[in-house]
């Protein structure tokens, strides 16, 4: 198997780590991975979730209204 892809976390959109964690979870759950692999895929997992909650956290703020 291939190691997973390693872009800049910058350079992601929120689309394309959304797309590539769900490609290392099918990775993870299909198993046959060597032990290295796997940590592998789950630290780059682990990165693509908070590239994700760092554009929803970013999104959510753009949408609630400041506080008077």
């Amino acid at each position: 198997m291939s190691e997973p892809k390693t872009a800049e976390p910058s350079a992601l959109t929120y689309e394309q780590a959304r797309a590539e964690l769900a490609t290392v979870v099918e990775r993870l759950e299909s198993g046959g991975s060597t032990l290295e692999e796997s940590l592998a895929l789950w630290e780059r997992g682990e990165e693509l979730a908070a590239i994700c909650q760092r554009w929803l956290d970013s999104a959510r703020a753009r949408l609630t209204p400041p506080e008077s």
